[in-house]
């Protein structure tokens, strides 16, 4: 019989340094690995990048303080960015959990009961004797298949994950704080431009006003006069309404009420600017960078290593246990005839359930087909983002270029106008058409210069750079 029990434990004991299911690595068909996905940006030969790697706070490539200390509050007070440590701090705490079951087992137990035994009666005899039991049970799981490492793994895995999420909320923080800085920058250039054509139109108008009281004007030439400089007046509500949007988003950002956001920051006179090239990097330095590439990277190690704890279920569960207690009578219990004790290893398994074990390991590893899917869906979408931000950011500095032109051509001629006006040389309408045309394009290039802004941080954005905390305690991308 002994030497049955011993047979037996064969298979099991064999299984002694064995980890169930695959070992993770990154699959060689991976995109990530892939050499399309690592060379240069097909974008990034423009002039206005450079192949220099993305510092971490690129923020400061602005030398902007102010700014810099926006970012640094957002960074400790964003609300979004509080929730992500919660949810990282209670990845960890499962992990912790998990770890706990590989180690010893401690239950201690007491009960008392009443007992009889010699058949059935609907008689309750009332002097029956009280026994009790008292005692403890310690256990400790051998793990011979791997499934409760695999299962640590798998924590540990979603615990990185969740890490790379919450540098993911740092990226799109450090991000939003510096458009909305930017908004209300450009907001109020575009508030002085709007202003400053105003200026123009209404000094028009009053001349207009005085010749025609000369009789040298009609009251057609006063009315489209005032309708011009209506006109820009209009716009300059909805340009106010805007920035204070900017500034309340920006407060909110900073986890303060949105009536608290900094006040030094309505009078603005110009966005940020950068005074270099934005570098950049490759596709390579973009993988490793991203937290969201991270993020589902991690994700598929957790899930191969799912299908490691699912294997382990075909496979014996084998515990070292001992128990030791007393049993007997209340007025006995702790008698030494009482007390009893055993040693030995505890062995479950599931054997039955073959189909259903197998039926999960399927699960496990398509769960793993598709998180592999999303990893490769990652990096893609990774370096469309990037490809994208490049062309959009190289194609509005272009644009830019041209509506300086258009604008100072249409200073110009306003100017010429006027100088004609004064000299009786051409009629109002001219006047009014150019001053209109200046309007335009005084519009038109501060949200170019807006929209310049928006896309460089765009580049940023795409970039993934940002999460590595200033005291360089972060984790590196695998």
């Amino acid at each position: 019989m002994k030497h049955m029990a011993r047979l037996a434990l064969l298979p099991t004991l064999a299984l002694a340094g064995c980890v169930a299911g695959p070992d993770y690595h990154v699959p060689d068909g991976a995109v990530a690995k892939s050499p399309s996905a690592n060379r240069p940006f097909h974008s990034g030969a423009e002039t206005a990048f450079t192949q220099a790697e993305l510092p971490a706070q690129w923020w400061k490539l602005y030398d902007d303080p102010r700014l810099d200390g926006y970012i640094a509050e957002a960074l400790t007070a964003n609300t979004d960015l509080r929730a992500a440590d919660a949810n990282l701090r209670r990845a960890s705490d499962v992990v912790r959990q998990v770890e706990a079951g590989r180690t010893v087992q401690t239950t201690a137990q007491a009960a008392a009961f009443q007992a009889r035994v010699g058949g059935y009666t609907l008689a309750v005899p009332l002097d029956l004797p009280t026994s009790g039991l008292a005692g403890v049970t310690i256990e400790y799981p051998l793990d011979l298949a791997g499934g409760i490492r695999r299962g640590i793994e798998a924590a540990g895995d979603q615990a990185e994950a969740a890490q790379a999420a919450r540098d993911q909320v740092r990226v799109t923080v450090a991000a939003m704080v510096t458009r909305s800085y930017a908004d209300v920058c450009s907001a109020n250039v575009t508030l002085a431009a709007t202003r400053h054509v105003l200026d123009i139109q209404n000094q028009t108008l009053g001349s207009v006003q005085r010749l025609f009281k000369g009789g040298r004007g009609t009251s057609f030439d006063v009315t489209r006069a005032r309708a011009a400089a209506d006109r820009s007046a209009a716009a300059i509500p909805e340009i106010l309404a805007a920035r204070e949007a900017s500034l309340y988003e920006i407060a909110a950002l900073m986890g303060r009420a949105p009536g608290d956001y900094p006040r030094e920051l309505e009078n603005c006179a110009s966005p940020p600017a950068l005074r270099q090239p934005i570098p950049i990097g490759d596709g390579t330095a973009l993988i490793k960078r991203r937290p969201d590439i991270r993020a589902a990277e991690r994700r598929l190690a957790a899930a191969t290593a799912g299908i490691g704890v699912e294997t382990a279920a075909l496979y014996p569960q084998v515990a070292l246990s001992g128990s030791a207690g007393f049993g007997n009578s209340l007025a006995h219990l702790f008698a030494s005839s009482s007390f009893g004790a055993y040693a030995g290893p505890l062995i479950s398994w599931a054997f039955p359930n073959r189909k259903a074990i197998r039926a999960r390991i399927a699960g496990a590893s398509d769960a793993a087909d598709a998180a592999n899917a999303q990893f490769d869906g990652s990096v893609i979408e990774a370096l469309r983002q990037t490809e994208t931000a490049l062309s959009a950011y190289a194609r509005e500095i272009d644009h830019d270029r041209a509506l300086e032109a258009t604008r100072t051509d249409a200073e110009k001629a306003t100017g010429q106008a006027n100088k004609l006006f004064r000299y009786g040389r051409t009629g109002i309408l001219e006047v009014l058409t150019a001053q209109a045309n200046l309007a335009d394009a005084q519009a038109t290039l501060a949200q170019s210069k807006a929209t310049l802004i928006d896309r460089q941080i765009n580049v940023f954005l795409a970039l993934g750079g940002g999460w590595q905390s200033a005291s360089g305690d972060e984790k590196p991308a695998p």
